[in-house]
């Protein structure tokens, strides 16, 4: 994995207090999309140079994410599930550390890169989240300067998703099977619908899948909204027939 030189005085956050605060949490019993919330939120203030952060769950073969610290990284985590692959999949299912250095020049992840480049993520970060020897998910860190994540902030990500994997196994066995369900299954159905949207946009305007991914994340983020309801608009036009 490639590195470079920090800025001076760029150092991270000393990360007991996040870590204490992921063992209180283990032990809270709150709603898991809560926890995954914060898990999101805490790694972005400890872990330097993270700009977006989420975290993908894993269950019975279907990922989503279920926190993250903004719409952002939410729409590049939904580009790989809908690509089928990804980092954070690939870290989830791999159960290691899978980083693109410079996603304007991903070999292994071209169209994603391309796709987080476009929003100006230039390099990122997936770890897997490991519970008694199986991964239950991934942590995605997502970086927006000059400063590549380095083995130091790697060897920081992983303390942190041993951590955070604890609590949010802890709080996933507290939620009730058809609560989880439920979640997957409204991931599925966004996807589902984004799917759609995007088929729209290339008939229209004679997209590539990728561009059609692009126009969508770019939609979302102008207007501040979920990609699954900026997708559902453009259904919703198609069946008025007033697509432009």
């Amino acid at each position: 994995m490639g590195s470079s030189a920090r800025e001076p005085g760029r150092r991270p956050s000393y990360p007991r207090p996040a870590f204490a605060e992921l063992t209180m949490i283990m032990l809270s019993g709150q709603p898991l999309p809560d926890t995954l919330s914060r898990v999101a939120h805490l790694a972005r203030q400890t872990i330097p140079g993270v700009a977006e952060a989420s975290v993908t769950l894993i269950q019975e073969g279907a990922a989503c994410t279920m926190g993250s610290t903004g719409q952002l990284a939410s729409d590049l985590d939904e580009r790989q599930y809908d690509a089928g692959f990804g980092p954070c999949m690939d870290a989830a299912r791999s159960g290691s550390t899978v980083s693109i250095v410079d996603t304007a020049d991903s070999g292994t992840y071209p169209d994603f890169g391309r796709t987080a480049y476009r929003t100006g993520i230039t390099h990122t970060m997936s770890v897997p989240l490991p519970v008694e020897r199986r991964i239950i998910g991934a942590l995605n860190m997502y970086g927006r300067d000059q400063n590549t994540f380095d083995e130091s902030t790697e060897e920081l990500a992983t303390a942190f998703a041993s951590y955070a994997a604890v609590a949010v196994a802890n709080t996933g066995a507290h939620a009730s099977a058809p609560t989880l369900a439920a979640k997957l299954q409204e991931a599925l159905d966004s996807r589902g619908v984004i799917d759609q949207a995007k088929g729209v946009l290339m008939a229209e305007h004679r997209y590539s899948a990728d561009a059609a991914f692009a126009e969508l994340v770019r939609r979302s983020r102008g207007t501040d909204r979920p990609l699954r309801d900026v997708a559902q608009e453009i259904l919703d036009e198609v069946q008025r027939g007033e697509t432009k």
